[in-house]
């Protein structure tokens, strides 16, 4: 899959073309089939970007981790692959400074890697029986206009 992502800079504009690969998917349900899932389950997602290798000129590979986990822990989802970023020499040097100094990759690449592996986790959610890792859909309270809004921290039910 091929996501493609462009960055402005003063009067011209560099793309960065993003391809994703995935190589391993690994999906586990702990809880049992017979036992309703609990109430509230709350899940982290975590992206993690585990280097940055320069190819050629122009092109750099990032291999990555995307994990979904569960509290109480009801599954374990885990997505690896590869972000391999082609662009402009300068933004490609760029990147590979950035990543020397222990910054993030540019946002166009966690949001294409992220977009991936949201789209496999859902999918093996639905396989496991288990709530996918979005937020919960809930309309809005209404509120007097004097009344300031109280956001509380999303749960998760089922």
């Amino acid at each position: 899959m091929i996501l493609e992502a462009a960055r402005a800079f003063s009067d011209d504009c560099i793309v960065l073309r993003v391809a994703i690969q995935v190589t391993n998917l690994s999906g586990e349900r702990y809880w049992a089939y017979d036992t309703p899932l609990p109430a509230q389950v709350q899940i982290a997602v975590n992206i993690n970007i585990v280097g940055l290798d320069q190819k050629t000129e122009s092109t750099v590979e990032a291999p990555f981790v995307f994990t979904v986990s569960y509290t109480p822990s009801i599954a374990q989802l885990s997505v690896k692959g590869k972000a391999q970023v082609t662009g402009d020499r300068s933004e490609v040097v760029q990147m590979t400074e950035e990543h020397k100094k222990n910054r993030p990759p540019p946002q166009t690449v966690i949001q294409a890697v992220s977009n991936i592996a949201m789209a496999e986790v859902i999918i093996m959610s639905k396989s496991l029986g288990i709530p996918p890792p979005l937020p919960p859909i809930g309309l809005p309270s209404e509120a007097s206009p004097t009344q300031p809004i109280q956001r509380k921290e999303p749960r998760y039910t089922t």
